[in-house]
């Protein structure tokens, strides 16, 4: 059967429809709130050499881009012709999926009349693999939990249960680990029984010439883009907090007619605690900077992202080599898209935003019988996730309290008390956090947080941006620290693992995004507005925006 244009346009809005459903099939099914409730997964579809034809919506940039990757190196282990109906493939292998252990990589085969058509791939966040749990304190990967190399999870559609048994054994909340790994491959059936309807109603006998036309259009596409960019290299270094010491983010892009390069040569070494990124998540968030702000409308696809190459030297923390410990992977990786953009800024400097908070908050909190000294009742474990502002956009404000780059949600305070016995005291912004600018940076929030018994209880820490703000641009100011403490008043550091003591409070302040331009050069309605709305301060707006007491005080007069 032959097929015109409108065939193959159809048959790429199905494969988004498609992959979408896999999305949230995975959402409806999993059993951890940091899917549920976050998003923090990624799903798509590729052909049967491992290319990325289509992804999902939903999900984040580093699962994405990193998963993209990662399939191939389930094909090297597992030839396409060794796979057969009901096969389904997993890792959570740093080095072969998306950096860091509590992300687990399902990977289906995808049969219509006995003939592999396409493989389906998905991946999420599981809130505990064993070991010390998530978090940066670990020294070596073999501390942080069970790590399981590409294996087996059903072999023509029986379970491995003793594999299944040995990550049981292994984990805090078993349950919740087996259930997540049923729905990765539920939501994986899904988008293959849809892809055989689709084929059915279609006319198509296999996938590989719409692929090739999917990937060669995209390529094409992206190609065109960077032809339009000026020609050059730039660069850009950010300075962020690291674990003990401060880390250099050290980056060089080259725009060539047809290709982009993104080189982070000279970036800081590799570390002694669990911070380090493996080279795949480094790609997949470095690679996302760039299509920010190049080719935002072209399918983000095996073919789009062959036009950049990104690259870091073993041995720096941002091609970290086994066994590295790698479990906070995030809060250095999520930086480098505002690094990315940084240097960009120097070429397209109308399109690139200003820096943010950049890495998701990602407090874990453990309680219960044996997690510390006074602490009993059911062991509980939770992962939630809060955001930081971003940075201010080009002719805009930033976004606050918005997850940028990694795109994911808010954990909801109900679903925190929920699923542990926590009570959340406070939830705002954070006053003044956003860095002013002619477009202010968006603001950061303030969360505050107890045991519901009065218990001690455990946090694990991997909070950045507490040394080191977000950088304004063009006489913009900074965004506001980030900050962790205790209601007693106790100041701890954003990186590790400490006891919250009976009858305290933990307190977590997010950071705010960057300004840009002249704080004074912004408007006297927009500093009022935000004046009376309570994001700036009095003494802010009298000090850095150059409003004058007689002009705040004249407004709430006619307001009045």
């Amino acid at each position: 059967m032959t097929h015109d244009n409108l065939s193959f346009q159809l048959a790429w809005n199905r494969l988004l429809a498609i992959v979408e459903e896999q999305a949230q099939t995975l959402i409806r099914t999993a059993f951890s709130t940091t899917v549920r409730e976050a998003g923090d997964l990624s799903a798509g579809i590729f052909d049967t050499s491992g290319r990325m034809l289509a992804q999902a919506v939903t999900g984040t940039p580093g699962h994405v881009n990193a998963m993209a990757a990662s399939v191939g190196k389930f094909l090297q282990k597992y030839p396409l012709n060794t796979l057969e109906e009901g096969d389904v493939l997993l890792t959570n292998d740093p080095w072969d999926g998306t950096g860091h252990l509590n992300d687990f990589t399902v990977v289906t085969p995808a049969f219509r009349h006995n003939q592999c058509i396409a493989l389906f791939a998905a991946t999420s966040h599981i809130a505990d693999v064993g070991g010390l749990g998530f978090g940066p304190d670990a020294r070596q990967v073999f501390e942080e939990g069970v790590l399981i190399p590409i294996d087996y999870l059903f072999r023509r559609g029986q379970l491995n249960d003793s594999l299944i048994g040995i990550l049981k054994a292994n984990v805090r909340d078993p349950v919740a680990a087996e259930g997540d790994l049923y729905s990765l491959s539920s939501c994986n059936a899904t988008g293959a029984k849809r892809l055989k309807v689709m084929m059915d109603e279609l006319g198509f006998e296999t996938l590989e010439t719409v692929g090739d036309q999917i990937i060669e259009t995209s390529a094409r596409a992206m190609k065109a883009e960077i032809s339009e960019l000026p020609a050059g290299v730039y660069a850009n270094t950010m300075r962020i907090d690291g674990y003990n010491s401060p880390l250099d983010l050290t980056v060089e892009v080259t725009i060539s007619p047809d290709h982009i390069k993104v080189d982070f040569a000279g970036s800081s070494p590799v570390q002694p605690f669990g911070i380090n990124v493996p080279l795949t998540y480094t790609q997949a968030y470095a690679s996302f900077g760039v299509r920010c702000v190049i080719g935002g409308d072209i399918p983000n696809n095996y073919g789009s992202l062959s036009a950049i190459e990104v690259s870091a030297p073993e041995g720096c923390v941002l091609n970290a080599p086994r066994p590295a410990a790698v479990s906070a992977r995030h809060t250095v990786g999520q930086m480098l898209p505002d690094v990315v953009l940084g240097a960009l800024s120097n070429a397209i400097p109308d399109r690139t935003p200003v820096e943010g908070a950049s890495c998701l908050y990602l407090p874990v909190l453990m309680g219960g019988e044996g997690v510390c000294d006074g602490a009993s009742g059911q062991p509980f474990i939770i992962n939630p996730f809060y955001t930081g502002g971003t940075g201010a956009r080009p002719e805009k404000d930033g976004l606050s309290c918005t997850a940028f780059p990694s795109g994911v949600k808010n954990t909801p305070v109900e679903i925190n008390e929920v699923t542990a016995p926590v009570i959340m005291w406070r939830k705002e912004y954070v006053k003044d956090s956003g860095g002013a600018g002619q477009y202010t940076g968006g603001m950061g929030q303030v969360l505050e947080f107890s045991h519901a018994g009065h218990q001690p209880m455990v946090i694990s820490k991997m909070f950045e941006r507490v040394q080191n703000a977000a950088r304004g641009q063009s006489g913009g100011m900074a965004g506001g620290k980030g900050s962790v403490t205790l209601s007693g008043g106790i100041e701890l550091k954003g990186m590790g693992r400490d006891i919250i003591p009976e009858g305290q409070r933990i307190i977590i302040q997010t950071p705010g995004g960057g300004g840009k331009g002249s704080p004074q050069s912004r408007s006297q309605e927009a500093t009022l507005v935000d004046l009376k709305s309570g994001f700036i301060s009095r003494r802010n707006a009298l000090e850095n925006f150059g409003l004058s007491a007689d002009e705040i005080d004249n407004k709430y007069s006619s307001d009045k």
